[in-house]
């Protein structure tokens, strides 16, 4: 059994023993404040911090880390507070601790909302000390390890928690030794059969390639060995769950997947590396388009290597991947290396620039979590954020950025600022115009044309694939709703109010915060927002605010301008919606509906779904009243005509003419041949208005043989 004693030997050969005898009390500590609580194995509980600190040891971290891997679960499952640990071992040691446990002083809903919460709580505690996330990984790695205890359905839970989130952030560190046993004990429990036969199956093909795998490395240390080169060459193996993957994801048997040999050749300097890849493509034929230079251009997480792949002797493919020693550090234990050379006393560029870039990661989770609706939401864009970056894209200037595959540019814009992203119009892509939809790949240069007062879309969200652009895009549109709806709502309450020959702006304060604190609404804006997005009743409230004005006995007038007509323009934004069963245009007389938690909804005042008897709010003076265009309207409006017309070759074409020379667009076309003679053309147009639509209608009923137009509603 594993002792303090072997760990304090293994932390011998890089702390000093000061720290180590500090290492040492965190364990005494930690194991007094478990005495009496056992595993579910049956072990006495100390024995997993101290199996976390090994762990972490392993990785070369430095004092604290180990401190607090001795004590994470202390104030989580004991009665010692984090004051208690401030004062026994100092307050970074404590916050470590503290950013490790879960919220244990809350009750959630579920356990989603829980693993939300205690991962927000979490993030927070990165953002002030990255070594939170370290020492968690290596948590969650030894609970990992010994899952046997649980029951089948929690194990799953745990596995599948793990794949989704602690592998990847593993992964999104560059600590790919954890992120890879972690992601074989996930596969391991959520598919045990599948894992065992895949495990049976590598033992045998290893014995089978063995001589193989001896030939190909002799060959290649050879080779490396005659050019004078200093390498060492080592068979890489792949790990189950990549196995599983590409049998699936490529519908490709055991077989073909492990034909492919790997290795991996470790040197001294970055100049001998591109001195081995031409050795090795001299030696064996390479694999066109099957290069990857990560040491010009790293990975986001700080990885960097050389990636070929060759054609064997056999007519095999050989994946071989080259790389310093340094970056074989980096590889295995990502920002985790940044503390192996600080317990040195030496700054590394690769360990300093990993540790930065995980700072700056972190820093968008930070601006992620200020613009989530909730906890869950949060942890949603997280997962996405957390696929591997696979392409490289460049700003005006020359900066290289990262965006995982199928990034397009509003992606792109949000990676350089969030302002960027919210103020973009157009882009260039290599100089030339490009929509914002466009998916974006390695080697463009891009820039993005921005312009005050634009805002985002909602349908970017159709299209974005990066959670900082999804949620920067969510925040913006909600703000942007929440900003129309309190407009339209001070219009409506004004327009409520003018019976009482009142208006919001003259009514006193003091009245204003009685009626606030009766109507349960914390603010005006509040009230405003509610009444715009049709969540309460404008007379109701009126009459409310009137009352609190003047005295409760206070009636509502029987005469008064109620029946004045709200004014719109058609650019009111989110809460007004022009209704698509009956299109109205400015021109139209229409009338508006106020629907609950939409907004105004503008309806022809002849639609069928607002004169029907069945129609709910008809009699409602508060849901439905008149509507007013304004005279400054410069939108485009969509409209839908019915044409019955002579077939001809051609026809299409002379429409979209005629369309066009009038300052119009098509939305939408459709033919149904009605016989062998007529047609019926649906066409969908945006229009200024009735009287532009008018003018196309005479220009249509010109073509020759032009049956019937109409107008469609409903």
């Amino acid at each position: 059994m594993f002792t303090i004693d072997d760990l304090a030997d293994r932390l011998g050969g890089y702390l000093p023993s000061d720290e180590i005898q500090q290492v040492k009390r965190a364990f005494y500590y930690a194991e007094q404040a478990h005495d009496g609580q056992r595993r579910r194995s049956g072990e006495p509980y100390v024995t997993h911090p101290l199996a976390v600190a090994n762990i972490l040891a392993n990785m070369h971290m430095d004092h604290q880390s180990l401190m607090a891997a001795m004590l994470h679960d202390v104030i989580e499952d004991t009665g010692v507070s984090k004051k208690a640990l401030e004062a026994q071992f100092g307050k970074p040691v404590a916050e470590l601790v503290d950013g490790v446990s879960k919220l244990t002083q809350i009750t959630f809903e579920d356990k989603a909302v829980a693993q939300a919460e205690n991962f927000q709580k979490m993030v927070l505690a990165m953002s002030r000390d990255i070594r939170v996330i370290i020492v968690k990984l290596a948590d969650r790695l030894h609970n990992m390890r010994t899952l046997g205890a649980l029951r089948p359905d929690k194990k799953r839970r745990i596995a599948r928690e793990t794949l989704e989130i602690y592998a990847r952030i593993a992964g999104r560190l560059g600590i790919n030794t954890i992120r890879i046993e972690l992601e074989d004990l996930s596969f391991q429990a959520i598919h045990p059969m599948r894992s065992e036969r895949i495990k049976r199956a590598v033992a045998k093909a290893r014995g089978h390639r063995r001589s193989a795998m001896r030939e190909i490395q002799s060959s290649l240390q050879k080779s490396l060995d005659d050019d004078g080169l200093n390498g060492t060459v080592i068979g890489r193996q792949k790990h189950l769950l990549s196995i599983y993957k590409k049998m699936r994801d490529q519908r490709k048997p055991f077989v073909e997947i492990m034909d492919v040999f790997g290795f991996r050749i470790i040197t001294e300097d970055v100049a001998s590396c591109y001195r081995i890849l031409g050795v090795v493509h001299n030696l064996y034929k390479p694999v066109p388009g099957r290069f990857k230079d990560y040491i010009a251009i790293p990975k986001a997480n700080g990885y960097q290597s050389l990636h070929t792949t060759l054609f064997g002797s056999r007519g095999m493919p050989i994946e071989v991947q080259i790389r310093t020693r340094e970056m074989e550090a980096m590889a295995n234990n990502g920002i985790a290396a940044h503390w192996l050379y600080k317990a040195g006393q030496t700054s590394h560029p690769i360990a300093e620039g990993s540790h930065a870039r995980a700072r700056a990661w972190v820093k968008g989770l930070l601006e992620m979590q200020r613009h989530a609706g909730d906890s869950l939401e949060f942890i949603e864009h997280v997962k996405n954020d957390l696929f591997p970056d696979d392409i490289y894209v460049f700003t005006p200037k020359g900066d290289i950025m990262e965006l995982p595959q199928g990034a397009t540019v509003i992606d792109f814009a949000y990676t350089v600022h969030t302002d960027i992203g919210n103020n973009c119009i157009a882009c260039r892509i290599d100089r030339h115009l490009a929509p914002l939809s466009t998916r974006l790949e390695s080697g463009q240069t891009l820039e993005i044309i921005t312009a005050p007062g634009a805002k985002p879309n909602i349908t970017w969200l159709n299209f974005v694939t990066t959670a900082k652009a999804r949620s920067a895009i969510r925040h913006a549109l909600k703000y942007q709703q929440q900003t129309e709806a309190v407009m339209l709502g001070r219009r409506l309450l004004n327009k409520a109010l003018a019976p009482f020959d009142t208006s919001l702006e003259e009514l006193d304060e003091s009245a204003l915060k009685r009626a606030f604190k009766e109507l349960d609404v914390s603010s005006e804006d509040a009230l405003l927002e509610s009444l715009g997005m049709g969540n309460r009743m404008t007379h109701v409230v009126a009459r409310r605010l009137v009352a609190a004005a003047h005295g409760e006995s206070y009636e509502h007038p029987v005469d008064g301008d109620g029946s004045k007509a709200v004014m719109i323009s058609g650019s009111e934004g989110m809460v007004i919606n022009f209704a698509r069963c009956c299109h109205p245009l400015p021109g139209d007389p229409v009338v508006g509906h106020l629907s609950t938690g939409k907004g105004l909804v503008v309806h022809r005042a002849e639609c069928k779904n607002v004169v029907d008897k069945n129609f709910a709010d008809k009699n409602d003076p508060d849901k439905l009243f008149a509507l007013e265009w304004s005279d400054t309207i410069d939108e485009d409006f969509p409209v839908a005509l019915r044409i019955e017309i002579e077939s001809r070759r051609g026809l299409v074409a002379e429409l979209a003419g005629l369309v066009t020379d009038a300052d119009a667009n098509i939305e939408r076309i459709g033919i149904e041949e009605r016989d062998a003679h007529l047609s019926t053309v649906n066409l969908t147009l945006s229009v200024k208005g009735r009287v532009h639509l008018a003018r196309i209608i005479k220009r249509i009923r010109n073509l020759p043989n032009v049956g019937k137009i109409t107008r469609l509603a409903n």
